[in-house]
């Protein structure tokens, strides 16, 4: 898959994303409305996540226990200061915490280096998200899995991203 951005003095937005499908190239781009936006926008008219991040005590973690500011999605903040280990090596980073744009059955950390860089990327799902799919709850499906309680409503870990240049 490839993604392809915009960076300005202050916010990086996608502007395209393509991947192979079949042997065809197939890019979908920001003109395409929402049915790219839904996927890959951010922020009203899609202007783009900021780039200098700081704390705005919009959400609050204490443990796994979270807690977000009521407004309209998505809401992201940076939740604390981290050290994460990769095999041997170790990465001082911040955790941005995100609730999906498109709904709030989805959750995710980027845990985010000095230099900007994500480290590693982590995604939860609300107990119910895919329940019509899957036909069971995430607490069924994967019952030994991190959880974390975001206003009242458990969420259970899916999966992480390790970036390439980091292994």
């Amino acid at each position: 898959m490839d993604l392809f951005a915009q960076l300005t003095d202050d916010r990086c937005r996608f502007l395209a994303q393509g991947q192979t499908d079949d042997g065809v190239y197939r890019l979908r781009t920001f003109l395409d409305g929402d049915d790219f936006c839904d996927d890959w926008g951010f922020g009203e008219d899609n202007c783009g996540r900021e780039t200098h991040l700081k704390k705005k005590s919009e959400i609050v973690r204490d443990g796994s226990i979270i807690t977000c500011a009521e407004k309209q999605y998505p809401i992201e903040d940076v939740v604390g200061r981290y050290t994460v280990t990769v095999g041997e090596k170790k990465y001082d980073t911040i955790c941005l915490f995100c609730v999906n744009p498109s709904d709030s059955k989805i959750v995710t950390e980027q845990y985010i280096d000095k230099d900007g860089r994500t480290v590693l990327w982590r995604r939860f799902n609300r107990n119910d998200w895919g329940f019509g799919r899957y036909g069971k709850l995430w607490t069924q499906l994967c019952p030994e899995n991190e959880r974390l309680t975001v206003n009242g409503d458990i969420y259970v870990h899916w999966y992480d991203s390790i970036l390439d240049y980091i292994l």
